[in-house]
């Protein structure tokens, strides 16, 4: 356990609302204050990024909360000058929490001469004086093999499963998981065991990025509610398509669970006009006012597990333990809907 009194947070501009719900939060759990520590995060007129803290933080455990979405390399700079900072000014200990850890699909060379920018970004952060990361769904999960420091990489399908074991409460029996490829397959298997419910996996052809030429169903889906998991969104192009093909096929109605709401391009437009009945996304990114004027889309909160993972890491308890829905259940208590 950290010789500190308590654990301190600093954030920097990417998800500000995220970074002050967990305070909160932590605030809650400890019964004394936890706030964000005093700092400026700001750019010359050349872009360039400049940090100072106003506190004293020698020999502090530092916690900084700043995931790394658009803009990506903005983000990502942030973090880095932020840590750089916290490093010379003695902090004891330095832990990057990530909700949205970007370039994350750059990881592995898909053709020649492509760079491995997960790695890049993973070299970085330890060179900047980061010592520990917390991230939630990592979009390849070997890239925790590209740090050499602690990485805890936590789930969000234990919590989607809380929230649709209440939202489909009394229709369980029609519900059924599907995966929107074969990649994604073991997090939707992982998810449809913790509710008891069948998978389904969508079979993509894609020709090139951003497009898809065909999708075929592997699975029976008449008359089911179907619930496509998956890790991040980004324009929708798929998400849609497979929502459209599942109706094709005989589903009674389409959900869609998200961790990662990317919402890029058209993304906003096309989820409104598709057919599905409704959209979860947590706010591991910050939603636009545009997402969150959409009907049919609902923002889960993931600052309970974030700071009880905070709270985890600071005291040297187990952070897998949030995976058990006995230990999540209390957390997440009063969060979802009756």
């Amino acid at each position: 356990m950290s010789s500190t009194s308590e654990p301190k947070l600093i954030s920097g501009n990417a998800n500000m609302p995220l970074a002050t719900a967990i305070a909160r939060r932590m605030s809650m759990h400890r019964g004394v204050n936890v706030g964000l520590v005093d700092a400026r995060v700001e750019r010359f007129n050349d872009g360039e990024i400049f940090v100072e803290v106003f506190e004293n933080v020698r020999g502090e455990d530092m916690f900084i909360i700043q995931p790394t979405s658009n803009p990506a390399n903005d983000n990502l700079m942030e973090l880095l000058i932020m840590a750089d900072a916290l490093r010379r000014s003695s902090a004891a200990r330095i832990t990057a929490v990530i909700p949205y850890f970007g370039y994350a699909r750059q990881d592995r060379r898909s053709k020649a001469r492509t760079p491995i920018s997960a790695k890049l970004v993973a070299n970085m952060l330890v060179e900047a004086g980061i010592e520990r990361v917390l991230t939630m769904d990592l979009h390849a999960a070997q890239i925790q093999g590209f740090f050499d420091i602690p990485v805890d990489n936590l789930y969000a399908s234990p919590v989607f499963a809380l929230d649709i074991m209440k939202q489909f409460k009394g229709s369980l029996d029609d519900v059924m998981i599907v995966s929107p490829d074969v990649g994604g397959v073991a997090r939707a298997r992982e998810l449809a065991k913790r509710i008891a419910a069948p998978l389904a996996i969508v079979d993509k052809r894609r020709e090139k990025a951003g497009e898809v030429a065909e999708m075929t169903i592997i699975g029976d889906v008449t008359g089911k509610k179907c619930i496509i998991i998956d890790d991040m969104c980004d324009t929708a192009g798929t998400l849609c398509k497979a929502a459209e093909v599942l109706i094709e096929n005989g589903a009674a109605e389409v959900h869609a669970y998200t961790t990662h709401g990317v919402m890029s391009g058209p993304a906003v437009e096309r989820v409104t006009n598709s057919v599905l009945k409704s959209m979860v996304i947590t706010d591991t990114i910050e939603p636009t006012e545009a997402v969150k004027a959409t009907p049919n889309i609902r923002i889960i909160p993931t600052a309970p597990v974030f700071a009880q993972a905070i709270l985890n890491i600071w005291n040297g308890t187990s952070v897998s333990s949030l995976f058990d829905t006995p230990t999540l259940e209390p957390v997440y208590e009063g969060q979802f809907g009756n």
